[in-house]
């Protein structure tokens, strides 16, 4: 599965334009270099759970030259799209500049598919890894939860035959 059919693309790709329009992506073309975006990118994917907190949406504001979040949040949003779509919807290293609607400048186009074409083996790592994490997580909370609810039982029924006494008795 090395990517999803040319159909699913241009919907995403049109669905992306609708959403995008030509208003938002265009702003990255203030930061004044690579780095810069480069800093953006990964300071979403390090927050991608917290979302960005002051201090960073106060460096990526400086950054675009923004005067406000209520301009930097339709931003925000789309890079998002954009990872979230890299990383979890299986989408090939060749077909990452499909994603972006025509109305971006080819030089951000090109920027941005660099980009996230080095980013996304890490990233998709990273995911792997929480979502290990997560399964982990659940596994331990169903262990838990069998271990309580066995506790909860009589010491008889958890085959305890000293009448009562020792650690089966104590522990319940």
């Amino acid at each position: 599965r090395g990517g999803r059919t040319r159909q699913a693309m241009e919907h995403g790709t049109s669905s992306a334009a609708a959403l995008w329009g030509h208003e938002h992506l265009p702003l990255l073309a203030r930061a004044r270099s690579k780095d810069s975006v480069e800093y953006i990118l990964q300071a979403l994917w390090r927050t991608r759970r917290t979302g960005l907190d002051a201090a960073d949406r106060a460096i990526v504001r400086d950054i675009l030259q923004l005067p406000s979040d209520s301009e930097l949040d339709p931003l925000l949003v789309c890079l998002r799209i954009l990872t979230r779509r890299c990383v979890h919807d299986n989408i090939a290293r060749e077909e990452i500049p499909k994603l972006f609607p025509q109305e971006v400048l080819p030089e951000l186009q090109r920027l941005l598919t660099l980009l996230l074409q080095k980013f996304q083996p890490e990233w998709r790592e990273d995911t792997l890894k929480d979502q290990a994490s997560a399964a982990n997580s659940e596994t331990t909370k169903g262990h838990l939860s069998k271990n309580q609810d066995a506790s909860e039982q009589p010491a008889t029924t958890q085959g305890n035959t000293n009448g009562g006494h020792g650690e089966a008795a104590r522990s319940t």
